[in-house]
């Protein structure tokens, strides 16, 4: 076995990207499927949240990203389903208007993939989560503003936040799944350089 100490890989085209960003809600999304009455799945997405990250692209186990949803802003196409998802059944949007991500590890997973995990919190219960990130580049864009772009996707049981609301079928089994897959599409823009 080699006895040679190897230096740690750099990925030099992510170090000119160093920097702090902005989630772009315009052009980001986070939306939802779950398994319903056990032969679907209805999907769903957020359309009012924030967050954004500090990128070190010489260190990037470094970096961390943080965002905030507003649950309240929930849209599943259905007015009456929405309307049921705010209430203490599921989001008590009144008592917990917003969930909350904060990262607490950053891993490289080779290429352009990255693994994040970070601390969840959802209807007053906070649990670690993880996922695989990818990377999906760079650009200068025509208002000559720098952006980022990431995608990734998560596998929550919802339980765990003490969303336990269902109710039986009769053929059997219950109307929702345990199981919530997470999946996002987040763009980011370089925040301004503070003057010296």
């Amino acid at each position: 076995m080699s006895s040679e100490v190897q230096t740690p890989q750099l990925f030099p085209d992510l170090i000119p990207l160093t920097g702090e960003y902005d989630i772009d809600q315009a052009h980001s999304s986070i939306g939802f499927s779950i398994r319903h009455a056990m032969v679907t799945n209805v999907r769903g997405s957020f359309r009012d949240f924030a967050g954004g990250l500090v990128l070190d692209g010489e260190r990037p186990e470094q970096s961390r990203a943080w965002f905030d949803v507003a649950l309240v802003s929930i849209d599943t196409s259905n007015r009456v389903r929405d309307a049921h998802l705010r209430t203490a059944d599921f989001f008590d949007v009144e008592r917990h208007p917003v969930m909350s991500f904060r990262s607490t590890a950053v891993r490289e997973l080779g290429g352009d993939a990255y693994g994040v995990t970070g601390d969840l919190t959802l209807n007053g219960t906070t649990h670690s989560v993880s996922t695989d990130v990818e990377f999906n580049g760079w650009a200068v864009d025509p208002a000559g503003d720098e952006r980022i772009g990431f995608e990734g996707c998560a596998t929550l049981f919802r339980s765990r936040w003490g969303l336990t609301w269902n109710s039986a079928l009769e053929a059997g089994g219950m109307l929702l799944g345990d199981k919530v897959k997470v999946h996002f599409g987040l763009a980011a823009l370089r925040r301004p350089a503070t003057p010296l």
